[in-house]
């Protein structure tokens, strides 16, 4: 292990996110781990053993997504999604058929979750659900297919989005530039696996199989379904409205990048409904198999609303975006991080018009990204600066003590004493550290504004894992450690980027 002079661990190392997403992990085909982890954010499950009609009694366990305390009484018209929603829960929270005990939305929910979990194929599952049909006493208690039941899902907005990337991760297929091309017009690799396609796929690209797929869930629905349910309404508040503030760090709100955050946006901080978020990502194997070289790279989002015994809660944590293997997404997660920017950057701009069932009005509702979590090899992904080499710690950053070891061919990072008090004995002290008294100063950490000046003259990396390795210029000597430009640097406008702490 090695440790920079700020105290920076250099070495690689599993993070907490890491931990939790090796949990999800078990022997199987990557499509069955795939399913799970959509649907486990489809369904925002903690167990197998949860439903609905439980989770209402309890109100601790309620599944986000599903909970409806609307009341009839609405002083104002929702919007049209909320309206949906409404709309959807009347219609499919009658019983599955008189003296059930479960509900249809219910009883959907549970065979989806047990078609992903043991891996029925779609006819099996049609199959069941005509059997069942058969037996039960009403018409129409059940779904007589897999897409009618799924149709369900749909139309509660928990869908997801898929986006052909390059194999490469150059670029995305869409938009009026891109989506019609077959090939990468940067690395000319095609966008189809060849030889695998059903039929005449040279007449019909529906097809087609694409090489890469990028799945993202959108935001907004799921910010928008926080304020379906009451609970989650009212926590959402609770870091303006119930949070003790005496000083004393316990909650993210406590922190000086959120007050500092708070008083340059005043409009934004003026509603307790807008949420703080923060991305967590990192890579894990998802074959159980650590031989197998292959690695998943989900994107997190968490509401830091909330308090702390919910903001940790999986249940509420956000699926965003599952980056496909089976290598590392390295600087090119700038390209598959774009959806989610784009939509983050809507949120701040113009906002999502939502309706508080508490309140019972629409309002617009905004979000903001404060930080990210990750460990220190992910950090050099999101933020662009490399861990590697002379300049490894970004807290120092062109202060970083270091020394190349000659014989061992790596770095070691000295200067731990510069944090020290100017009295301390340990500054004069030589025999017990290099053999040298240190004088020098701590080094002041580099902030948003700091890398902007930076960024004036940096010439932006080209995506893409097939990109060659280009020669050092005299202009990286003067970019120090930086190898691109974060693309959360475009996440908010203006100065509110330099609340990004990476």
């Amino acid at each position: 292990m090695l440790l920079c002079s700020s105290g920076v661990v250099l070495s690689p190392s599993w993070s907490d996110l890491a931990v939790f997403l090796l949990l999800l992990v078990w022997s199987g085909p990557i499509t069955s781990l795939l399913k799970l982890i959509i649907l486990a954010e489809i369904l925002n499950l903690d167990s197998a053993d949860i439903v609905v009609e439980n989770t209402r009694r309890n109100t601790r366990e309620t599944p986000r997504d599903f909970a409806t305390n609307v009341d009839d009484n609405i002083e104002e018209e929702p919007h049209l999604r909320a309206k949906k929603w409404r709309r959807l829960m009347r219609d499919y929270e009658q019983s599955l058929y008189p003296d059930s005990g479960i509900s249809r939305l219910s009883f959907i929910v549970k065979l989806f979750q047990m078609k992903c979990h043991y891996g029925w194929s779609n006819n099996s599952f049609n199959a069941l659900l005509l059997f069942l049909k058969s037996i039960f006493p009403k018409e129409k208690s059940c779904p007589t297919s897999f897409y009618d039941a799924r149709k369900v899902i749909r139309d509660f907005g928990l869908d997801y989005e898929k986006i052909y990337a390059c194999v490469n991760g150059c670029i995305f297929f869409r938009g009026q530039a891109y989506a019609d091309l077959n090939e990468c017009p940067k690395c000319k690799k095609s966008r189809w696996v060849k030889g695998k396609g059903k039929g005449n796929e040279k007449d019909d690209p529906r097809k087609k199989v694409p090489q890469n797929i990028l799945r993202y869930f959108p935001l907004k629905p799921r910010l928008q379904r926080i304020f379906m349910c009451e609970e989650t309404a009212v926590a959402i508040k609770w870091h303006k409205e119930k949070r003790l503030d005496d000083g004393v760090l316990k909650h993210p709100a406590d922190s000086m990048a959120w007050k500092k955050f708070d008083e340059e946006h005043e409009w934004f901080a003026r509603d307790a409904r807008n949420i703080r978020l923060g991305v967590a990502n990192d890579g894990f194997n998802p074959f159980g198999n650590m031989k197998i070289s292959y690695s998943n790279w989900p994107v997190i989002l968490i509401p830091y609303n909330y308090p702390p015994w919910m903001v940790f809660k999986h249940s509420n944590w956000m699926l965003s975006l599952l980056i496909p293997g089976p290598k590392s997404p390295g600087n090119s997660i700038n390209v598959y991080l774009e959806p989610l920017i784009e939509e983050l950057k809507e949120l701040w701009e113009e906002g999502v018009e939502t309706f508080d069932v508490v309140q019972k009005w629409n309002f617009k509702l905004s979000a903001a990204v404060l930080w990210t979590i990750n460990n220190y090899l992910a950090y050099a992904m999101l933020s662009g600066w490399s861990t590697k080499g002379a300049l490894a710690c970004a807290y120092c950053h062109r202060e970083t003590s270091s020394k190349r070891l000659k014989h061992r061919h790596k770095h070691s990072y000295m200067g731990h004493r510069r944090y020290l008090p100017h009295d301390h004995p340990w500054r004069r002290k030589k025999s017990s550290f290099d053999n040298t008294r240190e004088l020098g100063e701590a080094p002041k950490p580099l902030s948003g504004y700091d890398a902007l000046e930076e960024f004036k003259t940096f010439e932006q990396t080209e995506f893409g894992n097939n990109t060659k390795k280009r020669k050092k210029s005299e202009h990286d000597k003067v970019a120090g450690n930086w190898k691109k430009k974060s693309i959360f640097f475009n996440c908010l406008i203006g100065r509110h980027y330099c609340y990004v702490i990476i």
